[in-house]
């Protein structure tokens, strides 16, 4: 779901925006979706975990796979011993 905002952006840099969408056939808003996730991904450090649960189970390996789908979820690769 997209939702709508407003910025505030310096005029010549808007006017970068502008001419850098037209010569590369895109929207403005794709740029900036984009950029953004760029400095997001760049800067953003902690993980943004949607759900975590703890618990008990007899199945053996399930802390294992969550402890894995937690670090893939934050963006962190499983050690060997957790895959």
């Amino acid at each position: 779901m997209q939702k709508r905002t407003s910025i505030l952006i310096d005029s010549d840099l808007l006017e970068r925006l502008d001419r850098f969408a037209a010569r590369s056939g895109v929207t403005k808003t794709s740029v900036l979706t984009s950029a953004v996730e760029d400095y997001l991904e760049a800067h953003d450090t902690a993980p943004d975990l949607s759900f975590l649960a703890v618990g008990r189970s007899d199945h053996g390996r399930l802390s294992l796979d969550g402890r894995s789908i937690a670090l893939r979820e934050a963006g962190m690769r499983p050690g060997p011993d957790e895959v």
